[in-house]
């Protein structure tokens, strides 16, 4: 056996060892992120409220809790991975609609664009949402444990 095919086996072994880390890694940091902000609009809303009303948002006493609750909830949702793929869709609308509302005038170019953290946000979404939770998940424990369910670890096996 050659020496690139020895260790291009060896690496394969090794990665598939740890396959499970990008997704668990990807929730963990978003779902921390959505969390603690949804934490801080909830315990701030008044300046929340006041925030969105200078950035033209109707209904701001009604958006804010809404926003904040959904954060917390759905980042909380991400981060143990129970119904990824469901909370994540939500969060990508709130980082679509920050950004239009919020960073709008910043954005210059595509790479303007590209460099927000919002934009970081919606791609790891989107891969969660395409890729789901992962092994280490809540959802994959209830895919073990009951089949499919409500939580489906796996795109083939929501097909069922």
């Amino acid at each position: 056996m050659s020496l690139i095919k020895h260790c291009s086996t060896k690496f394969h072994r090794m990665s598939a060892r740890v396959e499970f880390l990008p997704a668990l890694i990807t929730r963990v940091v978003v779902g921390i992120v959505f969390v603690e902000s949804g934490w801080g609009k909830l315990n701030n809303l008044p300046k929340v409220i006041e925030f969105f009303s200078s950035l033209g948002i109707p209904a701001p006493h009604l958006q804010a809790p809404f926003v904040a609750g959904l954060e917390l909830v759905a980042g909380l949702l991400v981060l143990f991975g129970l119904a990824t793929r469901f909370a994540s869709v939500p969060l990508v609308g709130i980082m679509l609609v920050a950004i239009r509302t919020a960073k709008w005038e910043e954005i210059e170019s595509l790479s303007s664009l590209f460099s927000l953290s919002e934009a970081l946000y919606i791609v790891l979404l989107v891969w969660l949402i395409v890729k789901g939770a992962g092994r280490a998940s809540v959802d994959s424990l209830l895919d073990k444990k009951y089949g499919c369910g409500a939580a489906c670890s796996t795109p083939e096996k929501a097909g069922r």
